[in-house]
C-alpha cells in the first residue's frame, strides 16, 4: 500500500498543475484587479484516526481529540486557489471494546496516543459552485481540495507492560490530504469556514502497529474563520465571472445599439479611418517603403532598397574560375597565330577562340587581353602592334556574341618579356597575347 501511495503522488502533483493551467484560462473581468486575492485562516476541530475509506485502522475504538490549524491562501481565479496549511493536535484509540462484528482484538498493544507535532501541506482548492449563477457575489460556496505534504508525529503505545514510545521518538512521513467544505461570507473581509479533510499517511505506524496491508489514515473536521488581505473592497473568491460576463454582454449590446442609431457618424468615422490608412500606406516610387518613412523618394523601379527606402548596396556575386575554364583559355593561347608583322588572326585560331567566346557568354566572365612583342623594331611600332593584336582578339570574340563591356584589350609592346630577346626562341615566346579570366 505504501508503494501505491508513492505512485499516486506524481499523479496528484500533475493533477494540481493541470487544474492550475485549466483554471488560469478562465476569463476574469479587469475588475478582478481591485479584488483581494490573499487570505489567512485559523480553525479548530476534531482529529480522529479514522476515515470512510479505511475503517478504524488497527483499533476497535477510536477517539476524537482537539486539533487546530492555520493556513495562507492565494486565490488564482474565482474558482481556483493554492493553499499552504498546517495542523497540530492528538490522535488516540484503544481496544477496550470489540469490533462491530464481535471480534475481540488480542493484539499486545491495547491503546495508542499519537502526538501530531506538526503537519504542512500544499493543496489546490476548487470552488465547485456559486449558488446563484447570475448574482455577481454569492454568500455560500462549496469546495474540494487535494494536495501533498509532510507530517511529524510521535506515538506512545500501551501494552501489559505499560506505556512506551513507539520507534523511539518522532517520525516524519508524507501525507496526502483530500477534503471538502463549505464557506459562508460573513462580511466583505471575513468568511466562516466548515471543512473535513482525510489525510492518507505514507506509513502504517501512525497508531503504533504494523499490519503491512494498509497505510494509516486520519481525518480532521474543523470550523474556522478566514480573513481577506489587501486593500480591495471585495474578495476574488466570491467574484462570479458568469454574472459579470452577462452584464458586459448587455452593456456591449447597448453600446452597439447606440452606435447603430448614428449611421452618419459611423460612416464618417469609417471614411476617416480609410483615408488615414491610405495616407499611411502610399508608396509613390513603388519600392515597398511608404512615403512617410521613405528617406530616398523616387528611386528607380526595381531598385533594391533598405528599410528607409534608400538603395541597398548588393555585393557582386563571387566569380569562380575552374581548372576546366583555364584549360579552354590556355588552348586558345597556344593556337593563336597572326600574320607576320600584322594583327590579322589566322583562321586556324578560330576554333579555340570560339570556345573562349562561349565560355564568356555562359558564365558571364570578364577577360583581360594583354598584347606583347619582342624588341625587334621601334618601340612605337611594337606598342601599336601589341595593342592592335589584343584589339583584334577582342573584336573576334565580340563578333561571336561575347559582351564587349567585359573585355579589356591593352598593349605592352616589348616592356614585359618572359624570355630573353637575344635568341630566336626567346623572341618567339615574347610575341604573345595573354588571356586573364576574372
Amino acid at each position: 500500500m505504501k508503494q501505491n501511495l508513492l505512485r499516486c503522488l506524481p499523479a496528484a502533483v500533475a493533477a494540481l498543475f493541470m487544474a492550475n493551467s485549466v483554471q488560469a484560462q478562465e476569463p476574469v473581468s479587469t475588475t478582478s484587479s481591485k479584488l483581494n486575492t490573499w487570505s489567512i485562516g485559523v480553525n479548530v476541530g476534531a482529529l480522529s484516526p479514522i476515515s470512510p475509506l479505511g475503517g478504524k485502522n488497527d483499533f476497535s475504538n477510536w477517539k476524537s481529540n482537539f486539533g487546530y490549524g492555520l493556513y495562507i491562501k492565494k486565490q488564482i481565479t474565482p474558482g481556483f486557489s493554492i493553499k499552504l496549511d498546517g495542523v497540530k493536535g492528538k490522535l488516540s484509540g484503544d481496544n477496550l471494546e470489540p469490533y462491530e462484528s464481535g471480534y475481540v482484538n488480542t493484539d499486545p498493544v491495547t491503546a495508542f496516543e499519537t502526538e501530531l507535532n506538526w503537519s504542512a501541506a500544499l493543496s489546490a482548492q476548487m470552488n465547485m459552485l456559486n449558488l446563484n449563477l447570475f448574482r455577481k457575489q454569492d454568500n455560500v460556496q462549496l469546495y474540494a481540495s487535494a494536495g501533498a505534504g509532510i507530517a511529524g508525529y510521535k506515538t506512545d503505545i500501551t501494552t501489559a507492560a505499560g506505556t512506551s514510545e513507539f520507534e523511539d521518538g518522532s517520525t516524519t512521513k508524507m501525507v496526502i490530504p483530500v477534503g471538502v467544505g463549505a464557506k459562508f461570507r460573513v462580511t466583505d473581509k471575513i468568511n466562516f469556514d466548515l471543512g473535513w479533510t482525510v489525510n492518507f499517511v505514507d506509513a502504517d505506524n501512525l497508531d503504533g502497529i504494523y499490519k503491512g496491508s494498509n497505510n494509516d489514515k486520519y481525518n480532521y473536521a474543523y470550523a474556522g474563520v478566514e480573513f481577506s488581505l489587501g486593500s480591495g473592497e471585495k474578495q476574488l473568491a466570491w467574484h462570479n465571472p458568469m454574472a459579470l460576463t452577462y452584464d458586459e454582454a448587455v452593456a456591449a449590446k447597448s453600446a452597439a445599439n447606440a452606435l447603430k442609431g448614428d449611421l452618419d457618424a459611423q460612416k464618417a468615422e469609417n471614411a476617416r479611418l480609410r483615408a488615414d490608412m491610405d495616407n499611411l500606406l502610399t508608396d509613390t516610387d513603388g519600392d515597398g517603403v511608404a512615403d512617410k518613412l521613405d528617406k530616398c523618394p523616387d528611386t528607380p523601379k526595381g531598385t533594391v532598397v533598405d528599410g528607409s527606402g534608400c538603395p541597398l548596396n548588393v555585393p557582386a556575386p563571387k566569380v569562380i574560375v575552374t581548372e576546366a575554364d583555364r584549360k579552354v583559355v590556355d588552348e586558345a593561347i597556344r593556337n593563336l597565330e597572326f600574320d607576320l608583322g600584322k594583327s590579322t588572326i589566322r583562321p586556324r585560331s578560330y576554333a579555340t577562340l570560339n570556345k573562349v567566346a562561349d565560355l564568356l557568354k555562359q558564365k558571364n566572365f570578364s577577360l583581360k587581353l594583354a598584347g606583347h612583342t619582342d624588341n625587334t623594331g621601334s618601340m612605337a611600332l611594337n606598342l601599336r602592334l601589341s595593342k592592335d593584336r589584343a584589339e583584334a582578339v577582342k573584336a573576334y570574340l565580340v563578333s561571336q556574341g561575347a559582351n564587349a563591356s567585359r573585355i579589356e584589350a591593352v598593349g605592352y609592346g616589348p616592356n614585359q618579356p618572359i624570355a630573353s630577346n637575344k635568341t630566336a626562341d626567346g623572341r618567339q615566346k615574347n610575341r604573345r597575347v595573354e588571356f586573364t579570366l576574372y
